[in-house]
C-alpha cells in the first residue's frame, strides 16, 4: 500500500487507514508538515499547530516504558497482563503492553521495539505490541 494521501484520509478518516495499515502489518503514525512535529493517535488536524498536513511516516518503533500497571486475572481467563504507557522515541506517547516477561517485570524507563500483532479471532483487531529490548 502506497502512503496515503490526504484526500484519501479525508475520505475514510485517519483512524481507519491506521487500522488498514496494522491490517497489512505496517505500523505508521503521523507527521504534521507545518510544525514538524509526530502526531499519535491519527487525527485530522495536528494537535500541536492545528496544521492540515499531516503525512504518514515510519516511526522507529523504539520507545521507553512511561508507565505500567498489571491488569490480573484468573488463568481460565487468560492470566495477567501488563497495559503500559510507551513515549516513542519520536515524541508521542502511546497505550500497548509489553510481551515476552512476565506482566510484574515491566519496569518504567524500560527500552522496547514495537511490533505489529496479527488480528486475532473473536474480533481482536490487529495492533501494536512492544517486546523488551534488553535480555
Amino acid at each position: 500500500m502506497t502512503t496515503p494521501t490526504t484526500e484519501a484520509q479525508a475520505e475514510q478518516g485517519p483512524d481507519r487507514l491506521y487500522a488498514a495499515l496494522l491490517n497489512e502489518g505496517r505500523f505508521r503514525i503521523q507527521h504534521c508538515r507545518d510544525c514538524d512535529r509526530h502526531v499519535f493517535y491519527p487525527r485530522n488536524l495536528c494537535p500541536h499547530c492545528g496544521g492540515e498536513a499531516l503525512d504518514w511516516a515510519d516511526p522507529k518503533g523504539t520507545g521507553t516504558v512511561y508507565s505500567t500497571s498489571v491488569v490480573r486475572r484468573k488463568p481460565d481467563a487468560g492470566g495477567d497482563y501488563n497495559v503500559a504507557l510507551i513515549d516513542l522515541d519520536e515524541g508521542v506517547r502511546m497505550m500497548s503492553r509489553v510481551e515476552g516477561v512476565a506482566p510484574q517485570a515491566v519496569r518504567i524507563g524500560m527500552r522496547v521495539r514495537a511490533r505489529v500483532a496479527p488480528a486475532a479471532g473473536d474480533g481482536v483487531p490487529a495492533m501494536v505490541v512492544f517486546d523488551p529490548m534488553e535480555g
